[in-house]
């Protein structure tokens, strides 16, 4: 199936890499206007001069940066707030700083940029918004991840109010759930153990698929939520985790 996106347009946040450059190429390649954004520009280049992608630089901690993108760019159909921080360890690893920033960067970050669009999206007559939730989160408890669960847990919550309360009005809203996905942000992550060739040998082995996940095999359910295959769906945490919540 292609074109399943033709004339809508998407916006991203952390697209220059990763499940977030993943989905921008996905959205573009389906047909939509892509807008990719990120806060590193020499890896937002290398998309620069693909079909159907624009890129600008945002940072989604940055109230002015994100209005004033929303008031340039205008209506978007498909929002996806993909920006977040994976922090390593438990509450007695965690500082109040630390804590702080995962809910001002992986839940703020989401809410910022959702009251920006959501009111040209209300006023254009609906549009899907799509949030970057985990399995690491109110689906499951697992080891060294309390921020990121606890972020990630609130970002369902947001997910599913924003559903809804806006359900009659045109507007779904969906969460995905990845389960450990190879990207340059697990790279650095395992870069900081002590021993990363056996770090990374643990990972894989807690996969029940025996492998770690794709940023294209979570591109795949964006785009699905993002097209109007999925119409009927809206307030789901959509799980693609390799059998990690079985």
């Amino acid at each position: 199936m292609t074109n399943r996106l033709t004339g809508k347009k998407a916006l991203l946040s952390a697209a220059a890499q990763g499940i977030g450059r993943a989905s921008a190429l996905a959205f573009a390649a389906e047909g939509a206007e892509v807008i990719a954004t990120d806060i590193n520009a020499e890896t937002l280049a290398e998309i620069a001069d693909t079909d159907g992608i624009t890129v600008r630089m945002l940072d989604v901690t940055d109230d002015d940066a994100v209005a004033d993108l929303a008031a340039e760019i205008g209506t978007v159909d498909i929002l996806f707030n993909v920006a977040g921080f994976v922090h390593h360890g438990s509450i007695l690893d965690c500082t109040e700083s630390e804590w702080d920033f995962g809910f001002e960067l992986n839940v703020k970050g989401a809410f910022r940029m959702i009251r920006a669009f959501l009111p040209v999206m209300l006023k254009a007559g609906g549009g899907s918004i799509i949030n970057m939730a985990s399995v690491a989160s109110s689906l499951r408890g697992l080891p060294d991840r309390l921020v990121y669960g606890a972020t990630k847990s609130a970002v369902i919550g947001l997910t599913k109010s924003v559903a809804a309360d806006y359900i009659r009005q045109g507007i779904r809203c969906n969460a995905i759930c990845p389960g450990t996905v190879q990207s340059p942000s697990l790279d650095d992550r395992i870069a900081a153990f002590d021993d990363p060739v056996q770090a990374r040998k643990d990972f894989i082995a807690r996969q029940p698929l025996g492998r770690l996940g794709t940023a294209e095999e979570i591109a795949a359910m964006a785009v699905y939520l993002a097209s109007d295959e999925s119409r009927y769906t809206t307030g789901t945490a959509m799980v693609v985790d390799g059998g990690v919540t079985l």
